[in-house]
């Protein structure tokens, strides 16, 4: 990949819908990817169209939902992300020969957004072959893991890329699990039915209590709970993998981000919604060793997660783009 794979960004539309994207919020990666791809400074970026074996199109559904979205039209919200992403296709099909020499299966484009899976649902034959990164990676929900591929939520606060901890050993994990967050989806009624306020040792709050800390509760927790909200993706799974904690993943469908490198079950725990009500029975179940185990790999794969402004080997945006390059390599073509 280092030295075959050339990606031709189009140049076609304007911001903020093209070419800019969100740098802050659970959106932020969607925008740091669109801005390294057209940064001038990435090597996988090709001088001119001819070159490339890729093409992306450097939209952002962020912005096309702020700016276009209509809250009149709540009950049709895709309608008018389907048609800019039908739109941009066409016009970048009708003014250049890439597209329509594959049928669109060496494009790609890539979105935090929920509504991001949408782009293809205007079309869905015209988009049959698109490549979509998305968040939102819901086996359930049309998302085909051998065509698309899915990225993490990464929840940038302030805008400020933070390094991830390090530094807080086994040893100073003093509680079991922690999770706090809203009633969001079908997961959460169960996990804060079962566990809100219950135990001492497997920590769930809706809310967090005034004077406690979010991420010192991470840092001080040997297992942190993920389960998916409204939509499969959360960026408490990155949270966790920053913090040092193992990640428990509760969700249905998730495909979870780079699962054709990374094998999730080294570093995580997936504890299946049907067993919420068994999750400290779980977790006391496992063993110091096979949780020190977990946590050295964790540290490991925090690497994988990080966004580095230019990218670098192994970061988050590397592994978006091998991702995108093993979809590639699965098509033969004759030009």
């Amino acid at each position: 990949m280092e030295k075959r794979l050339k990606i031709w960004a189009y140049r076609e539309g304007e911001p903020p819908l093209v070419h800019s994207g969100p740098h802050g919020s659970i959106y932020s990666l969607e925008g740091h990817f669109i801005s390294e791809m057209e940064s001038g400074k990435s090597h996988f970026a090709a001088r001119r169209p001819e070159e490339a074996n890729v093409f992306f199109l450097p939209y952002s559904i962020v912005n096309v939902v702020q700016y276009v979205f209509k809250p009149a039209t709540a009950s049709l919200h895709e309608r008018p992300v389907q048609r800019f992403a039908l739109d941009y296709a066409r016009t970048v099909s009708n003014k250049h020969p890439f597209w329509n020499r594959s049928d669109g299966a060496d494009h790609f484009m890539v979105s935090c957004h929920d509504w991001g899976p949408q782009v293809s649902n205007g079309d869905r034959d015209y988009f049959r072959n698109f490549i979509r990164v998305l968040c939102n990676a819901n086996t359930s929900e049309g998302f085909i893991p051998k065509r698309d591929a899915s990225m993490p939520e990464i929840n940038l606060k302030d805008k400020r890329i933070a390094p991830p901890d390090r530094a807080t050993s086994p040893a100073k994990r003093t509680r079991l699990a922690f999770f706090a967050g809203g009633l969001h989806g079908p997961i959460r009624p169960s996990l804060l039915r079962h566990w809100k306020d219950r135990d001492e040792d497997v920590v769930v709050y809706e809310h967090m209590p005034s004077g406690v800390n979010y991420e010192e509760m991470m840092r001080t927790s040997r297992y942190c709970l993920c389960p998916s909200g409204y939509e499969v993706a959360s960026p408490r799974v990155v949270e966790a993998i920053y913090a040092g904690c193992v990640p428990v993943i509760i969700s249905k469908s998730y495909a979870l981000p780079f699962e054709d490198v990374l094998d999730w079950g080294k570093f995580t725990v997936e504890v299946p919604v049907e067993r919420i009500p068994e999750l400290k029975e779980i977790l006391q179940g496992i063993s110091t060793r096979r949780y020190l185990t977990l946590h050295r790999r964790v540290l490991q794969a925090q690497k994988h997660f990080v966004i580095n402004r230019p990218a670098k080997g192994f970061d988050v945006i590397h592994m978006m783009l091998h991702s995108v390059w093993l979809r590639r390599l699965n098509l033969r073509f004759s030009y």
